[in-house]
């Protein structure tokens, strides 16, 4: 069984592990606790037991405006509706603090979960890359 928790607490040895596997990177030792705890509107966190298996950050502005970054699932619980409930989570909340918009961007091959499964609806937007 999976559970989730809104500002859940967490090991930054596992998000970092997470993060590595979505992203496909090397193991980081970001101090990924101290980031949200400054930055960050909250954050989900799945746990199957005391394994971390998702979690996704809910930045915003301070005001209207959240954003969701990083959502991450491990291989083992993929496709399982995780990454969704976790999503569903942050907007939960989000709507919850008074947000009146939440934002996402992501690559081409997660437009149907964002779009299909996630609900989010596709608007223009701009990049720079730096």
């Amino acid at each position: 069984m999976i559970s989730y928790e809104w500002r859940g607490r967490f090991d930054n040895t596992a998000v970092n592990a997470l993060h590595a596997e979505g992203f496909d990177h090397r193991v980081l030792d970001d101090d990924w606790w101290a980031q949200v705890n400054r930055h960050s509107l909250g954050w989900v966190c799945a746990n199957r037991g005391s394994e971390l298996v998702g979690f996704v950050n809910v930045a915003w502005d301070g005001a209207i405006h959240a954003f969701i970054l990083d959502t991450l699932v491990t291989a083992s619980v993929r496709r399982q509706g995780v990454g969704a409930a976790l999503v569903a989570t942050a907007v939960e909340h989000a709507r919850a603090a008074g947000c009146e918009w939440l934002h996402v961007d992501f690559d081409d091959h997660l437009t149907p979960f964002y779009l299909d499964t996630c609900g989010f609806t596709p608007t223009r937007a701009g990049l720079i890359a730096l």
